[in-house]
This record gives C-alpha cells, structure tokens and sequence, in this order.
C-alpha cells in the first residue's frame, strides 16, 4: 500500500520570517501558494512540514505549537516527510509537488523557536518541494506519496559475447556495482541489461529506446578502443546534448599514469535530455575503476540535471 499524508493545515504569510497563517485551502501555481512570500521561480517553493516532527518540538518546549509556527506552508499528518528524498512526489488530483530538499540552514537566534528551546525542527525535518502541475488543495485532502525509481539500461557492446562465446562480465557487473550505489543512497531502482554486438544500426536502436523509456542513466560498456569494431564514441556523440568531458580525462589520466594503455580509451559521458549517458571501456578491471570514479559525483550529477542546487 502507497504512503499518504493528510493535510491537517495550509499555512501562508505575506512576508518572509514570519509565522504563517493558518488557513483551510490555498491555490497552488507554477510558482508555489498564491500569496504566500515563498513563492517564486525557484527550487523551494512549497514547505511541508509533518505533525510528526511537531509533536517532538512540543515535548522540548513543554507547550503546544500552533500549525504555520515553523513557516511551513503545508502541515502533514501520515508519515515523516523529512523520510522522502529529492524528486520524490506528492500527488493530489491534479497537484503534483516533486520534493526538491529535505531540510534548511538554520536561522538559529534569529529563529523564535530556537531562541525559546535552543533546538528547531524545521532545518533539520522540513522538506521543500516545487509544483509540476497546480490547483486548488484544501485541508482534510490527502496527499500520495510517489517515490522516485531511478531507470537504468546497462548495454554491453561485444560481438563474442552476444554470440555466447563467452560470459558479459562486464555487463554484470555494472549491474552489480550500481545496485550497491542505488542501496547505500536509498533509492529506488529498475534496472534493464542488454548484450549486443559491436554494431552501430543495434548500438543506436538501443539508446534511442532508452531515451524514449527516460531512463535517468544509460551505461554502457566495450566498443571504445582503436579497432575497426570499436563504434561506441562515435555513436554516442550522435546523440549527446551536452558532453561531460571532465571525468572521463580526469579518469584517463589518473590511471593511465601507471598503465599508459588506459590513455588510449575513448570512453565518453555527457547528456541527452535528462538521461546521464557513459560510454566505458570492456574490462571488468576498467569498469570498476571508472565506476569507483563515476559514483563520487552521480548524486550531485543527477541532481544538476533536475535543477536541484545541493550545494
């Protein structure tokens, strides 16, 4: 069964730090709650904040708190909300909130809250999220909540290894060492795995089909050496609106200072819509050692390509 909040209350102020009004519906725009100081053409613009968290508070400061106290626009009840992660959704009807932040930087004495308590809720339980899609939301409705499955395609390009002469290990582990890195940031996932032959027309097929299912990572391993067979940049860079250059010279280099031959790899990433795309040499070796590289900037890479600022 899905999770779902309740909205116990719709909270709006007309300037920013101050404790927002509570209310029994609000209107919902591309730019966040009509009338609310918040809103604007920026990555924040609706707050939520669950009862749950509130409760907490109101054990620390011995006295009840009232909804809007903490500026949050939207008072939950169902789960804690600060549980979510970004481009996690809310749905209601025709509302769709994407979270885009899960906490805030604290006011701390500038905070009424915290100079009463020495400790505030809202930095640390508070989520943020941006409309996808407006309406009218009233108080008693509920929110579903939706979250994110990240959509991968590991494609092997080997012409013996789609013939059965022998095991895609590459492949395999691609798939393996992704998963590890969806699990360690407690995302959901679907992966897909395909083996093909060194073939541009097969090649070229398969990413258009992964651009088309809007797979969030495209990866794909073999096919970048300096052999006749070798189609794999090319192709790639058909597609690419954007290259990421960086990364791989940055791997290219690093490598390459102990082993020469790691130079000579023609491994590419970039961009294609909002699909992240790797281009990765065939060998198991060079496939860990790229991915071990790659994984250190993913998260914010893909965040980047939603505009989400997690800086």
């Amino acid at each position: 069964m899905n999770k779902q909040v309740s909205v116990l209350s719709l909270n709006i102020s007309e300037n920013k730090g101050t404790i927002k009004v509570p209310g029994s519906v609000a209107e919902i725009n591309e730019t966040g709650i009509k009338g609310d100081a918040h809103a604007g053409p920026w990555h924040r613009q609706v707050s939520m904040l669950g009862v749950e968290s509130i409760r907490k508070q109101e054990k620390l400061l011995d006295r009840r708190l009232g909804f809007g106290e903490f500026a949050e626009n939207i008072t939950t009840e169902g789960f804690p909300v600060y549980e979510t992660r970004p481009l996690d959704r809310f749905v209601s009807g025709n509302i769709i909130l994407e979270v885009t932040q899960i906490g805030k930087k604290c006011h701390g004495k500038g905070c009424a809250i915290f100079k009463e308590s020495g400790n505030c809720v809202m930095p640390k339980e508070g989520i943020f999220c941006r409309v996808i899609s407006g309406g009218v939301l009233r108080k008693g409705e509920v929110l579903e909540y939706i979250p994110k499955v990240y959509k991968s395609k590991i494609i092997t390009l080997s012409d013996r290894a789609h013939a059965g002469i022998y095991q895609d290990k590459s492949g395999e582990l691609i798939v393996k060492e992704l998963g590890n890195w969806y699990s360690e940031n407690n995302l959901l996932h679907e992966t897909e795995k395909v083996v093909i032959p060194d073939d541009k027309d097969a090649f070229d097929t398969e990413l258009i089909n992964s651009f088309k299912d809007e797979c969030d990572l495209v990866i794909s391993t073999g096919s970048t050496g300096l052999g006749s067979r070798d189609i794999a940049p090319a192709v790639i860079n058909q597609h690419l609106d954007m290259e990421l250059p960086g990364i791989m010279e940055m791997i290219r280099v690093k490598y390459g200072m102990d082993n020469p031959r790691a130079l000579l790899s023609r491994s590419v990433a970039g961009v294609v819509g909002r699909s992240l795309l790797y281009g990765l040499p065939g060998s198991t070796k060079a496939v860990k050692e790229y991915l071990n590289e790659i994984f250190k900037s993913l998260k914010h890479t893909i965040f980047m390509l939603h505009d989400i600022d997690d800086h």
